[in-house]
C-alpha cells in the first residue's frame, strides 16, 4: 500500500486530501508525462459538500497502475511509497494526473 495524497477536491472519494475509495487506478497505458496520467476511478462530487458512502479517507491505498512507461509500474501495480493525485480544479479524470509518475524512457 502506498501513501496517497489527493488534490482533486471535487472528487466524491475525497475526504481531507486522503480517499475514502479503497483503492484506486492510474490510467495512461502510454504517457511518457505526467499529463498522460489520470486518476480513472475520479468521480466529480455533484452535491456540495456530499461525501462518499464508499468508507472512511485513509492515507494508505492500494494503487493499481496502466501507465506501463513508469519507474513504479510493477505488473500493473504501483510501488512507489507516496503518491501524488494531483487536480485541484478536476471535474473529469482526463483533468487529473499522477504527480508521482516518472517514465522509464531510455530505459
Amino acid at each position: 500500500m502506498a501513501m496517497l495524497v489527493c488534490s482533486a477536491q471535487k472528487c466524491v472519494y475525497n475526504d481531507g486530501m486522503y480517499c475514502s475509495k479503497g483503492d484506486i487506478k492510474v490510467g495512461g497505458e502510454n504517457a511518457t508525462r505526467v499529463q498522460e496520467t489520470c486518476c480513472t476511478d475520479f468521480t466529480e462530487r455533484t452535491t456540495q459538500g456530499a461525501k462518499s458512502s464508499m468508507g472512511s479517507a485513509s492515507q494508505k491505498i492500494n494503487v493499481a497502475c496502466e501507465a506501463c512507461h513508469c519507474v513504479y509500474n510493477d505488473e500493473h501495480k504501483c510501488t512507489a511509497g507516496q503518491i501524488g493525485i494531483v487536480g485541484a480544479g478536476a471535474c473529469t479524470c482526463e483533468q487529473t494526473e499522477c504527480g508521482t509518475f516518472k517514465c522509464n524512457c531510455g530505459k
